[in-house]
């Protein structure tokens, strides 16, 4: 595995390695504990299944070995939905991006048990892999599953869901193509509504001013289903990129 994909996986502790120019980001690494599964899968199944982050745009059908349509899920936690996606659309390629290395390697050891090919793993930021990485209107759906609301006021300005952002992922989309953002918080589902809608670059499929009923597609996860126990609401949003 090369040198700086290392380092990416297993990052320096200091807590002033970034500080000088350090943009405003939507995340925090929240590591939590790595078993010695998590941690084998990484350095076993890394070299397979994950890419570097570099400054230029992939050559998407180099990376997969073929032509196909590809999806991006940002901030896939644990992998649950990327797994999914990809055991039921086998005929599609799936890149999923997240910085939490513990979902990064119980992705991995679920990849490489059932022998799945057609996904490929960015730890990174995501904003910059669309921006760097990811050509324009390459993909056809981009999925945003619960990502950290930033409950307070004054961290609002983090959250990922920002009108510079929506017209990023809107110049990856082909026409046609879909952005399906949900989330447990509905002051964020509120802010999420208020960015997407008066965007010209997308359509609401659920009409203006509603939210989407879940689609089947977008798999329940443990936390979700928990969630639904406890009485928590979820909100989703499925919005249509136009034809410009």
């Amino acid at each position: 595995m090369p040198p700086s994909l290392i380092k990416n996986l297993f990052p320096t502790t200091d807590p002033t390695a970034d500080r000088p120019h350090r943009p405003i980001r939507s995340f925090v690494r929240r590591e939590g504990r790595m078993t010695g599964a998590q941690r084998h899968a990484l350095e076993a199944f890394g070299p397979r299944y994950l890419l570097e982050f570099e400054e230029a745009p992939l050559e998407l059908d180099a990376v997969f070995g073929r032509v196909a349509p590809r999806t991006l899920e940002i901030g896939f936690g644990m992998g649950d939905s990327v797994l999914d996606m990809a055991r039921r659309h086998p005929e599609r390629d799936h890149l999923g991006v997240e910085v939490h290395r513990p979902g990064i390697g119980r992705l991995l050891g679920a990849l490489a048990g059932e022998d799945l090919g057609n996904v490929r793993i960015l730890c990174a930021d995501a904003v910059q892999v669309l921006r760097h990485m990811i050509p324009d209107a390459a993909l056809e759906a981009v999925f945003l599953f619960f990502p950290d609301p930033w409950p307070k006021k004054r961290h609002h300005k983090r959250r990922i869901v920002q009108p510079q952002f929506v017209e990023l992922v809107a110049r990856r989309l082909r026409p046609g193509g879909i952005f399906h953002l949900a989330t447990d918080w509905e002051d964020y589902a509120r802010h999420m509504l208020a960015v997407l809608e008066p965007s010209p670059s997308f359509t609401n499929s659920a009409g203006a001013g509603n939210y989407a009923p879940r689609p089947e597609s977008r798999v329940l996860t443990k936390f979700e289903r928990r969630g639904e126990r406890l009485g928590h609401g979820v909100w989703d949003l499925v919005f249509v990129r136009t034809k410009d």
